[in-house]
């Protein structure tokens, strides 16, 4: 089993790619607040940007301690436990 972390992944992360400086806010994929010149991008640019990110960083081996892969692997557990709640 291939465990991954993205460090990089995230909306404001997808944001400040698109739109540096922005001020915004999002709320249920919806920007409630946008406080710039440039246009608002829409929901699916931010998410088509997420998925670059996680590409970009899904083609970096990165190489764990077996501390931090019983550690992840822990945590991805605790997810699917919640998850079939």
């Amino acid at each position: 089993m291939k465990l991954k972390t993205y460090q990089l992944v995230g909306i404001d992360v997808a944001m400040h790619l698109l739109r540096p400086g922005a001020k915004w806010e999002i709320t249920n994929s919806y920007f409630s607040r946008w406080d710039d010149p440039r246009p608002c991008p829409s929901w699916q640019e931010v998410m088509d940007t997420v998925e670059k990110i996680k590409a970009f960083e899904d083609s970096i081996n990165t190489i764990l301690l077996p501390e931090q892969e019983a550690k992840f692997k822990a945590q991805l557990d605790q997810i699917e436990q919640a998850n079939n709640s």
